[in-house]
């Protein structure tokens, strides 16, 4: 269906058509004289019913550039991983950012996705892992979605037909008992004193490393014994239980706040919170634990959650996932524990 909207300015008076037909994108053009609107309204309608209107006129106008520098505006700062989906954009728009919509077909960005795997757009190449290029694409497959769904400059997300790379099932590192004390007291001999409370408090709630490294003293509720997060992954509050030994180090860290500074872990700069990369990096290096990232304590909470008896809905409670699909990949067991858990069935069934 089409509509034609009558506009004057300064004197002069145009028609503002647009096209609007259920399945597809809207369409709309300018023209000074309305026979022309309508002649246009009418071919463009013609052409839609009958299959021959397969490129929109806006996907002729703009060019990859011009579609991501409108997002980088109007949505990007909507989202929480901006400045990562930022620098994906970035290099999207210094290999097609010439290119018309119009000319992104499967086929090229098919082409960019292995060369993103392979890295050799790199000095010197250096291959990504399937994880990683998968995100690049998800981050202009969004770009596209809006630009279909949104601006109408589209009429199809090109994506959608450019298949992903097999992505592994997951990490499946946490940490073994030893493993914990060792790296435990290399955090206590750290040179950074605020390590040893940054990791007991990871190992302690599961949370996040930016969920600790951003905390506020006004989050945490030490009468009430929890600390509610705010920024979370999936943009939703989330409070933590506060075991006995988790309170009673906060309330010897509460003694030693910095004056001027309500973050809980305070940098050098008052307004940004501390940094701890290297300290870690030496910790681990000191308590010889090889393989071992930063998020692989929130697997170990996970798996000694489930090593406890907890409950999936439990451990999907306590890491702030929504279904229990995510949290499966977290409940881990222990060879020893799974040993143990056979060893018990067994003496049930068949006796001692």
């Amino acid at each position: 269906m089409a509509t034609i909207e009558k506009r004057t300015a300064k004197g002069e008076t145009v028609y503002r058509v647009k096209v609007r037909m259920k399945g597809h994108p809207p369409q709309s053009a300018t023209f000074a004289r309305l026979t022309d609107a309508r002649t246009w309204a009418k071919d463009i309608e013609s052409d839609i019913r009958h299959g021959r209107h397969f490129k929109t006129v806006e996907s002729k106008r703009h060019t990859l550039a011009a579609l991501i520098d409108r997002y980088r505006v109007g949505e990007l700062p909507k989202k929480k991983d901006a400045p990562q989906q930022a620098r994906q954009l970035a290099w999207w728009r210094s290999r097609l950012g010439a290119r018309l919509l119009s000319d992104l077909s499967s086929s090229i960005l098919a082409e960019q996705r292995d060369i993103l795997v392979a890295g050799t757009d790199r000095n010197p190449p250096k291959p990504r892992n399937p994880a990683t290029a998968n995100r690049y694409l998800a981050a202009l497959s969004h770009v596209f979605s809006t630009a279909v769904r949104e601006y109408g400059w589209m009429e199809e997300n090109p994506l959608h037909r450019v298949s992903k790379g097999k992505e592994s099932r997951g990490r499946d590192r946490f940490l073994s008992d030893d493993e914990r004390e060792r790296l435990l007291s290399a955090c206590r001999a750290s040179s950074n004193p605020d390590l040893y409370p940054a990791v007991f408090l990871s190992l302690a709630t599961g949370a996040r490393r930016m969920e600790i490294l951003g905390l506020r003293w006004p989050q945490v509720d030490l009468n009430r014994g929890v600390i509610t997060l705010l920024d979370t992954k999936n943009g939703e509050c989330r409070v933590l239980p506060v075991g006995s030994q988790l309170k009673e180090l906060l309330k010897e860290r509460a003694k030693v706040r910095r004056i001027g500074s309500d973050w809980v872990f305070p940098g050098r700069s008052a307004n940004r919170p501390a940094q701890m990369r290297h300290a870690w990096d030496e910790a681990l290096k000191a308590a010889e634990i090889e393989d071992f990232r930063w998020h692989d304590l929130r697997h170990t909470t996970a798996s000694y959650l489930a090593m406890n008896n907890a409950t999936l809905m439990e451990i999907a409670a306590v890491l702030g996932h929504k279904t229990l699909a995510m949290v499966k990949r977290y409940a881990h067991f222990s060879k020893p524990h799974t040993a143990a858990v056979v060893e018990k069935m067994n003496a049930a069934i068949f006796g001692k």
